[in-house]
Order: C-alpha cells, then sequence, then structure tokens
C-alpha cells in the first residue's frame, strides 16, 4: 500500500452490485491520478520481470510450451487484475498446477487441456456467482500446508532431468515411483555444462535474494545463463533447440474444440482445476489483505478467475490463479490497486511483441534452475514441524496430505485431508462441551440487592435441579451428553437445563432434548430449559416450545 494512500475502510457487502463489483472499479471511483499510475506502473514492471521467467518455466514443466505461459499470464493475469475482487491480486500459471496440468496433458493432450481449463473457468464463475467463496476457505491449515509441500517435491523431481541434462531412453514417467527409477537408469548421462547451469543460476537468485533483495533475480539468473550459452555455444538444451523459440505475437482467440466425449473425460480433470483455482487465488487474497489491511470480495475474485480461466483457454492458455508470489511482489513494490497487474500483463505483452527471439537462448537447465528455487520456497517448513510437534490429529492430517499428493493425487489428498481435519474438529468439539450441576433453580423470585444469594444457589424446596451444559451441542457431542442427561434424568424429580453457555444447538441435540422431555413427562416430571433469546428461536423451530418443555429466557 503506498504512503499516499487514505487509510482502509471496511468494505460494504450485501447486495449483488457491492458483492461483484470489481475493486478497479472502487480504485478508479476514490480518485485515480498521476501519482496513482506511477506507483502502479512501478509494481506492474517488477512483477512482469519476476513473472516473465516463472511463466516459461512452469509452461515447461507442465508439458506445455514457453509460449503458452506467456499467453496464459498475459490475458490471464489482464482479466485477473481487471475483474477480481482484490485490489493487489496478481495472476498467471502457478506451480502448484504443474502437476495437474502435465497430468492433463499426458492423458487427453494439449486439446483437452484447453478444454479442461475452459470449463474449469465456468465452474469458477458459477462458484462466485452462487455465493461460495466464503465456504472455499475452510480448508484446514496443515491440509494446505501438507499439499504445498507435496506439490514442491513433485515440482522438484520434475526438474530433475533438465537440472542435470539427462538423457532418457523413453517419455519420462509421471508418477514419482517410476519417474525416479528412471532417472537413475540416466545417470550415466549427466550433463556437466546443464549442472553448472542449473547451479549457477539456483546461486544467483539465491546471492541476490541475500545481498540485492530489491533487484530481479530470476530474471538476471535466466539472462545470465542465456547470454553464457549464446557466447559460449555450451552443449545444452535451449528455448529454440527444444521449442523452435517464442512467436512474437499473440494468436488468434478461439473456442476450444468441443466433443462430449472428450469434455466427460476431462471433467474429473476441470473439477480439479477448480478446486485448487478457488483455494489457491482466495489464500493470495487473504495474504494481500493481512499486508494491506485491505478486504477482498471472494465471490467477485471467484467470478474474475473464472472469466480469466476461459479467455487463457481462448488463447491456447492454461490454468489460471492468483499468485501468492507475485500478488506480495506486487505489495511490495508499492502498488495502488488493480491497474498495476493489468499493466503487468501489458509490459509481458510488449515483451513478446517486440523481445521474443531472444527467449531462444535460455537454457533448460536455467529454467529449471528457477523452479528448484520456487518448489524449495514453497515448502512452509517452520509452519510444517510446528504441526508435526503441536498434536498427533494435526500431524496426522499434515502426512497423509503430504503423502496423498506425492503418490496418489492432489484432489484425493485434499479431499481426505479435508475430511480427516473435519473429524479432527468434530472430536475437538465434542470433547469441549460438557454437563455439570449447577444447583436448584429458585421458585420464587430473589431480589437483586439481596446479599450473596442467587437463583440457582437458592436450594428452595420443590425447585428442579439444575444441569448447565457447556459448549456445543451437536451430533458429535450428542451421545456422550445424551448419556449424562438419560442417567439424570431417571433420577431428578423436576429437571432444568441451563443451556445459557450452549453457543450451538443442531438437529441432533435438539432430539436428545426431545426424547430427555419425552422421558421426563413420562415419570410425571417437567423439564425446564434457560436459555438466551436466540436460543430460543433454534430451538421452536425444532418443535421444542410448551408444552413439551418450559422455556425461560436469560
Amino acid at each position: 500500500m503506498s504512503a499516499a494512500e487514505p487509510a482502509p475502510r471496511p468494505e460494504p457487502v450485501g447486495n449483488f452490485a457491492q458483492m461483484f463489483t470489481p475493486k478497479l472499479a472502487t480504485v478508479l471511483r476514490e480518485g485515480y491520478g498521476a501519482a496513482q499510475l506511477r506507483a502502479d506502473a512501478v509494481a506492474g514492471l517488477t512483477v512482469a520481470v519476476v513473472a516473465l521467467p516463472l511463466s516459461m518455466a512452469i509452461a515447461i514443466a507442465s508439458g506445455m510450451s514457453p509460449a503458452a505461459g506467456l499467453h496464459t499470464a498475459i490475458v490471464g493475469g489482464f482479466l485477473v487484475s481487471a475483474l477480481g475482487g482484490s485490489r493487489f491480486q496478481i495472476g498467471g500459471p502457478a506451480g502448484a498446477f504443474i502437476v495437474l496440468v502435465s497430468g492433463t496433458v499426458a492423458q487427453h493432450g494439449v486439446e483437452g487441456l484447453v478444454l479442461a481449463t475452459f470449463l474449469s473457468g465456468l465452474m469458477l464463475a458459477a462458484l462466485g456467482f452462487m455465493r461460495l467463496g466464503g465456504y472455499i476457505k475452510f480448508i484446514p491449515y496443515p491440509v494446505t500446508v501438507g499439499f504445498t509441500a507435496g506439490i514442491a517435491v513433485i515440482i522438484f523431481a520434475s526438474q530433475l532431468r533438465s537440472l542435470l541434462g539427462l538423457t532418457l531412453s523413453g517419455p519420462e514417467p509421471g508418477p514419482l515411483t517410476e519417474k525416479l527409477p528412471a532417472l537413475w537408469a540416466a545417470a550415466p548421462t549427466v550433463n556437466a555444462a546443464a549442472v553448472a547451469m542449473a547451479a549457477g543460476t539456483v546461486a544467483v537468485i539465491v546471492g541476490m535474494r541475500r545481498w540485492r533483495p530489491h533487484w530481479p533475480g530470476m530474471l538476471a539468473a535466466v539472462a545470465l545463463a542465456g547470454l553464457v550459452a549464446a557466447l559460449t555455444g555450451a552443449p545444452v538444451e535451449t528455448i529454440g533447440s527444444a521449442f523452435g523459440g517464442v512467436p512474437s505475437s499473440l494468436p488468434a482467440p478461439a473456442l476450444p474444440r468441443f466433443e462430449p466425449a472428450l469434455a466427460l473425460a476431462v471433467l474429473p480433470n476441470a473439477v480439479a482445476f477448480t478446486l485448487l483455482g478457488a483455494i489457491e487465488s482466495l489464500l493470495s487474497a487473504v495474504v494481500a489483505d493481512g499486508m494491506t489491511g485491505r478486504r477482498h470480495r471472494s465471490n467477485a475474485e471467484l467470478v474474475a478467475q473464472g472469466a480469466a480461466n476461459v479467455g487463457a483457454a481462448l488463447f491456447g492458455g492454461f490454468c489460471v490463479t492468483g499468485t501468492i508470489a507475485r500478488t506480495a511482489t506486487n505489495v511490495r513494490a508499492g502498488a495502488h490497486g488493480p491497474v498495476a497487474g493489468m499493466l503487468h500483463a501489458a509490459f509481458l505483452l510488449a515483451f513478446v511483441l517486440l523481445a521474443a527471439p531472444l527467449a531462444a537462448f535460455i537454457p533448460l537447465a536455467a529454467l529449471a534452475g528457477v523452479l528448484a528455487v520456487v518448489a524449495w520456497n514453497m515448502v512452509e517448513r517452520e509452519a510444517a514441524v510446528t504441526l508435526l510437534r503441536a498434536n498427533r490429529g494435526d500431524a496426522a492430517v499434515l502426512a497423509v496430505t503430504f503423502l496423498l499428493t506425492i503418490f496418489r493425487d492432489l484432489t484425493e489428498a485434499i479431499v481426505v485431508g479435508f475430511a480427516l481435519g473435519g473429524l479432527l474438529f468434530i472430536h475437538r468439539m465434542s470433547q469441549a462441551a460438557a454437563v455439570e450441576p449447577a444447583g436448584v433453580l429458585a421458585t420464587e423470585d430473589v431480589p437483586d440487592a439481596t446479599e450473596g444469594r442467587d437463583a440457582y444457589a437458592a436450594q428452595s424446596r420443590g425447585g428442579p435441579i439444575v444441569y448447565r451444559v457447556r459448549g456445543a451441542l451437536f451430533f458429535g457431542a450428542a451421545a456422550s451428553i445424551g448419556a449424562v442427561l438419560d442417567r439424570i434424568g431417571d433420577e431428578a424429580g423436576a429437571l432444568a437445563l441451563d443451556l445459557t453457555e450452549t453457543p450451538f444447538i443442531d438437529s441432533s441435540g435438539a432430539a436428545l432434548i426431545e426424547g430427555l422431555a419425552r422421558k421426563t413427562a413420562r415419570r410425571g416430571a417437567s423439564l425446564t430449559l434457560r436459555v438466551r433469546a436466540e436460543t430460543a428461536r433454534e430451538l421452536a423451530a425444532f418443535g421444542l416450545r410448551a408444552p413439551l418443555v418450559r422455556v425461560e429466557i436469560a
């Protein structure tokens, strides 16, 4: 957030227009002048310098051409910023998608990938219009740490061939358990020049991050590697030798080939793109909020992500999502608003139009070095160690998600991790619920001024015995709470339940109370509920009202 920017104000939410108005319109409505444009131009150029090598590296690692990565960053990045619900979000190809994209290309080809991206865009927009953005963020933290670390391992493994300059006898296997033996078998073909290029690239990036943190380390490292390769003629594979270079123009937009059989085949891939894209983009927006004090509009952001994926597919690109590293760079560079992201796309387009032939000299080993650094930075090492030490439940969720990501499937890892996290939460909430005696409910009113007396301690003869329920009374706690209340109901005459410290009662909890009320009624006794006003309304909706129970509002 620039110094000249006004203090953050809460964003109104509620009606359709407020929920889906792009932040670009909000920024322009606040007033936009030359100073704001200068700040956004500097930030946009800074982000473009970071995005340029990353976009090509991610595309190559995903089984696509480097041009496809640039087109995705240009079209998708522009639409994310122009239509999104975050002031600072930067969209483009992301390392987290490498596993899914490369798998889709291997299964269904480039046409299948483009169609899956198009369908994913429609799904993301639908999620936004259905106002589900707020729910997608309810992913347990151990799950996000686990699948991010798993993706990092797979990304690094996917770059081993280029990092070492290996020559394989056949296509490189996708699964890790098949890939590693194939790479080991090709170990005698290690290319020393490629290893040197990769190591030099990593060294330049790490060194500049330490001693010149504001300089574009990734671009400088890749440019230096390209210069060395061009001047020395080093025997390394380059973008030019592998892909014939990068075209100096954008392709004409065209709808992806749609066939019912192909659409049905790529539907699971599209769902996976949608799930991961929604999680990644909203997490990135949350990071930007934390850095700036602003609030993003999650549903508008999903709609923009959907439009960006549709747009990228029309130009032969692939998955677009909000990228945390580039978004954080945008904030640190002093961006004022979404114009910075739009200008970042414009600067990338200028590179394609004016300097694309230079990309042919970039060694693939250098881009592999860039992705090796990206993979290392993706792993949240401190968070993982903390979770593993904190308790066995979180450690199990993290470990299962991590292992399933590596050895099975990313979507399966997220679903299973979410389910385990949900079960862990239910277990913890059920343990927090308890029943405790609270005295006897007075049968007559006690004046407020009376010293040393209150309603529950009155011990008035004939008053109902009171038990207080603490914690949420929901299906996870219903069994344990019900067993206690059944024993109490067998012994007590008149019974009262104090539910003033029960923040939530679901249908299982209501059914439990109903059963207790009918049991006490059969014995000729009564059940009184002491509740807050909002709880009384919830219980009435479940049918718990007089004459079945007597309700007192606390």
